[in-house]
């Protein structure tokens, strides 16, 4: 969740679905009013100790951000505004956990940006695997991981195309790497970065298209290879950023998120 360039206010904020939501947005005090006077007080003395230093105002402010939480972590927790047919569209109650849990992924992401955030990223639940990265028992690993995800995002999709969010809202579905076509241990896969796959939905992406392809094995790609500069910076220009133009002063240079590389992915655009 590391901001990158950006300053640290635009780092990412945590929720879980299962559990505390968020840590440390629960008000400890009895009423609203001695929270509003320690918050003015404690407010006053960070505006003293924090001029002139970037990293510690953007502390705060995330602080800040948090206490704002309170009141609006609990509404978006609560799917009692949510229909029935809606909780069975994602698999909310499904008699698996994965599936239940990725379910409340699924939905938290659509209520958030119901509610204006703009970027959420969503993460596998661990249930006793290792995620996607299977160097062991990868049928056991993968099958649970398909069953965790497959009703869910499904769901997802669904429910953005039925809203009329779909048009506006980019999803990409991806990993780090791929996985190799030969064994490793006996029934494992190590990393591949030579040949993989990812998905896109919405926003502008030609739907049903199938770009490149890799060898016979599926180890390394062969037609219309892509690096991910390329992704970058095609996911930019859907989002109406001109990847060659946009630049972050660090380090004493100008720096383009796509390097000197990256070209937009016309071909996968409607």
């Amino acid at each position: 969740f590391s901001n990158g360039f950006l300053t640290a206010t635009h780092r990412g904020s945590l929720l879980n679905a299962n559990g505390t939501p968020v840590a440390n947005v629960q008000p400890n005090e009895r009423d609203v009013r001695s929270q509003l006077l320690k918050r003015k007080l404690i407010g006053s003395l960070n505006a003293r100790s924090s001029r002139g230093n970037s990293e510690l105002e953007s502390a705060i402010m995330n602080y800040e951000l948090a206490a704002r939480m309170q009141l609006a972590v609990p509404e978006l927790m609560d799917f009692s505004d949510e229909s029935e047919a809606t909780k069975e569209l994602y698999g909310i109650e499904d008699s698996y956990k994965g599936t239940q849990t990725y379910a409340r992924e699924c939905l938290i992401a659509r209520r958030l940006i119901e509610r204006g955030v703009r970027f959420v990223e969503l993460t596998i639940p661990n249930i006793g695997e290792d995620r996607w990265d299977a160097h062991g028992g990868i049928q056991k690993n993968h099958g649970n991981n398909a069953r965790s995800v497959d009703k869910p995002i499904a769901g997802l999709l669904k429910d953005l195309k039925a809203r009329g969010m779909l048009d506006d809202t980019l999803v990409l579905w991806s990993g780090e790497f791929g996985r190799t076509p030969f064994a490793q241990g006996g029934n494992g896969r190590d990393h591949n970065e030579f040949g993989f796959s990812l998905w896109m939905a919405g926003a502008g992406v030609k739907a049903g298209t199938v770009y490149g392809g890799t060898d016979q094995w599926g180890y390394k790609a062969e037609e219309n290879p892509l690096e991910i500069h390329d992704l970058h910076a095609t996911v930019l220009h859907l989002l109406g950023i001109n990847h060659k133009e946009l630049t972050y002063r660090f380090s004493g240079r100008d720096i383009r998120l796509t390097d000197v590389h990256g070209r937009v992915i016309h071909e996968l655009l409607s």
